[in-house]
């Protein structure tokens, strides 16, 4: 399988001379107050090196409680995002909030937006508002990038750099990646030894985002219901057995028979508990989702709370490949 120069990939080689002139990025926070003041300067001063004008909505810092803002204002500020007319709607950053002002979002004016060429990019707690968007009226939002998290790193990774610039520049056509050698072993075994796994799914939506999220979601109108469709997921913080029991609910609610895959992106920075755990790990529960469903599961997709990710379009009908190791998203 080839990863052509429209492949944002970490395989990949681009050439990302910012030739296409600036994007106007406009910055708002609809979840968590930013408690990393120096992570938000650094990322704006970041988009504004790159070349963009920044446009910081006016309650971008505010604090109420644990939140940016009090409810209205946090809607307030996403409405603010969607009449902005910027290219792109980039939050600050995740943490909780969406999902309890999750039926009040001005969708018909995110819709016009997105309509209009505004991009709404974000992810962990931002799944909310692109589940339940999809769900009320199809539009596709991107998972991606936070302002903090990523643009205010101390060094921002180039590939993330280079897919949200594929994004500005409307290059972005897909996304690569190498499956982990345990998914090749896992795949192997329902190939022939002399002919290597292979997987075509053709035109189907992908979903999906932070698996806290989705599952907080499930019996509510704000889940999208599709089907043969492929489902990316992604947590931090977690134990392994609270993925799990998450992964159960998606089981038991029938929404992971209904898909034709299932990507598992970054699942970090939880700690096992030696001795109690005795050889419980991420990989057990993989290898335990394996045998409860016949929707086949791929790991190793470059998103999540980690530095790499990819920007993927969440709600677009999308074609994936597999082939041996290499899997390979498509919407271009």
């Amino acid at each position: 399988m080839s990863l052509d120069d429209h492949v944002c990939s970490p395989t990949c080689g681009h050439d990302h001379s910012h030739s296409h002139g600036p994007r106007h990025i406009y910055i708002y926070s609809p979840s968590s107050a930013v408690r990393d003041k120096a992570a938000f300067r650094r990322g704006v001063a970041r988009l504004k090196a790159l070349g963009h004008e920044v446009e910081i909505d006016e309650t971008a810092l505010s604090s109420h409680t644990r939140f940016a803002g009090d409810d209205a204002t946090r809607l307030a500020a996403i409405g603010r995002a969607a009449a902005s007319g910027a290219d792109v709607a980039l939050i600050s950053r995740g943490g909780y909030g969406l999902t309890r002002i999750v039926g009040e979002l001005p969708f018909k004016a995110i819709t016009k937006a997105i309509e209009r060429g505004t991009q709404f990019v974000g992810l962990s707690d931002f799944t909310a508002l692109q589940m339940a968007l999809l769900a009320k009226t199809g539009a596709t939002t991107w998972a991606g990038p936070a302002l903090g998290e990523d643009f205010g790193a101390e060094a921002p990774d180039e590939i993330m750099e280079a897919c949200f610039d594929d994004l500005l520049v409307g290059h972005g056509e897909g996304a690569g990646w190498r499956l982990p050698v345990s998914d090749g072993k896992a795949l192997q075994s329902k190939s022939t030894p002399d002919k290597p796994y292979r997987l075509k799914v053709n035109g189907a939506t992908l979903w999906g985002g932070n698996l806290n999220v989705i599952c907080a979601l499930v019996g509510t109108p704000h889940l999208p219901a599709i089907e043969g469709g492929i489902l990316f997921l992604e947590d931090a913080n977690e134990h392994p057995y609270r993925i799990e029991r998450q992964l159960t609910q998606l089981l038991n609610a029938g929404i992971l028979g209904k898909q034709k895959a299932v990507l598992m992106g970054s699942f970090n920075r939880f700690k096992l508990v030696p001795g109690y755990d005795r050889g419980f790990k991420l990989q057990t529960v993989i290898d335990w989702l394996r045998t409860r469903t016949k929707t086949p599961v791929f790991t190793g997709l470059p998103f999540g709370h980690v530095p790499t990710k990819v920007l993927l379009p969440v709600g677009r009908k999308v074609d994936l490949l597999v082939e041996g190791r290499d899997a390979l998203i498509f919407w271009g």
